[in-house]
């Protein structure tokens, strides 16, 4: 597939989004609810933040998508977690997993070990979760460590290549790489995007909120489409902000602005790398 035709793909699940405005449940850090919520509206998706078992097996049933995201766990989640992940199994609705922290804690471990069996569509996260995942699940990610230090990463993405592809590959989907260059691939093509600002690092909640966004092109698109929408979308809006604001403060204010906007015109002037996996 060429450059050309990635960006149509792209811009037409962007608009799909508009159009449609899927609901997207989402169970995700409680620091960063906020964000995600109105990133996710933004970007035309319908958002609502579930914790109870029995309220987010409903919600499964009826999104066109699903969040779930490992940041802060609840103890209602060793319940809620293995619930809603068999009805999203059951129902083959499309969602993406957010492996932020691990290797912290044994009910985060064991969750994630879990979730093996009833993989996501999409993987989202840092190049030592990414890293992390991988090893967690037996597959070849090429490191034998991870450089995980709470939500950041200490692993460049270009290292993550091997994990990302192998967690692809075992999944049937596709998995996003956040960094200064993002990395998506789904274990056949990998694309490399540039771009952003480092004020996404100046926040909280910057990349709960692109996988929550994620999530909403899921509804819409194919998971290695959706990844890579989600993450041009994100290098435009963030790169676009950046240069009309102070600080950390207005910069989360105007990139939720240029979510909501991104036109055509900028996922065409953006860069893709292409590569065969």
């Amino acid at each position: 597939m060429t450059e050309q035709e990635l960006k149509q793909q792209i811009i037409a699940a962007i608009q799909k989004a508009r159009e449609t405005t899927p609901l997207t449940p989402s169970i995700t850090n409680t620091v960063t609810t906020n964000l995600v919520a109105n990133a996710q509206l933004a970007v035309g998706g319908s958002a609502a933040m579930i914790y109870l078992p029995d309220e987010a097996e409903a919600m499964a049933r009826i999104g066109g998508s699903f969040y779930i995201n490992m940041g802060t766990l609840l103890p209602v989640y060793a319940e809620t977690l293995p619930r809603v992940i068999r009805v999203l199994k059951h129902s083959s609705t499309p969602w993406v997993l957010d492996p932020v922290g691990i290797g912290v804690g044994a009910l985060r471990e064991s969750l994630l070990l879990s979730i093996k069996d009833c993989p996501p569509s999409i993987i989202r996260g840092n190049a030592s979760e990414i890293i992390a995942l991988a090893n967690l699940w037996g597959l070849d990610s090429g490191k034998s460590h991870d450089g995980v230090r709470g939500v950041d990463s200490t692993d460049s993405v270009v290292s993550s290549k091997k994990a990302a592809v192998e967690l692809a590959r075992f999944t049937k989907g596709a998995v996003s790489v956040s960094g200064e260059i993002d990395l998506i691939t789904d274990g056949e093509t990998t694309v490399y995007l540039e771009g952003g600002s480092e004020l996404c690092t100046k926040i909280t909640g910057a990349g709960c909120s692109l996988g929550g966004v994620t999530a909403v092109f899921a509804a819409v698109a194919t998971p290695f489409i959706a990844a890579l929408t989600a993450s041009s979308v994100y290098k435009v809006a963030s790169g676009a902000a950046e240069k009309n604001c102070k600080g950390p403060a207005s910069f989360q204010m105007a990139f939720v602005d240029n979510l909501y906007s991104v036109s055509a015109e900028q996922i065409n002037g953006s860069s893709l790398k292409i590569e065969k996996a």
